[in-house]
């Protein structure tokens, strides 16, 4: 027969270490089960933390979109906060045939298109397959008969040798 131990005992009730069953005596549920609980409730907190640093990384100022991007490497971004220092210059056609002489051009000169957003306007490529310097290319319709083109990189070299090349060839 097992002998009773006292549910007041601070100790023991403070390791959690006491049981109390149906006819209200406590046993004791040993140092394993203590220790047992205690990684649970270890892992339990671990988890929380780390979705409390996913959420904090995904749900920055950025969309999660925006990030999963970043992460891909495949971001325009950079671009947009580049073309500001864009090399710029107006051509005499229309949207659409600006649009497809310069997605033309770019095959010719085996630059690499990563994305293309029709809505925002802009071919974003890297130089070439090896160098994977961005480069985004925006369009603006000016009027029915011209276009203004952005080039914009990081890179001043980049920015410079796509926009030769481009505008060199549209004003063929």
């Amino acid at each position: 027969m097992r002998s009773k131990i006292s549910l007041n005992d601070p100790l023991r009730r403070a390791k959690g270490d006491l049981a109390v069953n149906a006819r209200g005596t406590a046993k004791s549920r040993g140092w394993r089960n203590f220790r047992r609980d205690i990684m649970k409730a270890k892992e339990s907190i671990k988890m929380i933390i780390a979705a409390g640093c996913c959420a904090a990384v995904f749900l920055g100022c950025a969309s999660l979109k925006e990030k999963l991007k970043g992460v891909a490497g495949v971001s325009t971004k950079v671009l947009e906060e580049s073309r500001k220092d864009a090399v710029s210059k107006t051509v005499q056609r229309d949207y659409n045939t600006c649009y497809l002489m310069t997605k033309t051009i770019l095959d010719r000169i085996k630059a690499y298109i990563y994305a293309d957003d029709t809505r925002k306007r802009l071919i974003a490529i890297y130089v070439s397959e090896q160098d994977t310097t961005p480069v985004g290319i925006f369009f603006k319709e000016v009027n029915s008969n011209a276009t203004q083109i952005d080039v914009s990189s990081p890179s001043e070299f980049a920015k410079n040798l796509i926009a030769g090349e481009l505008f060199s060839a549209l004003n063929k």
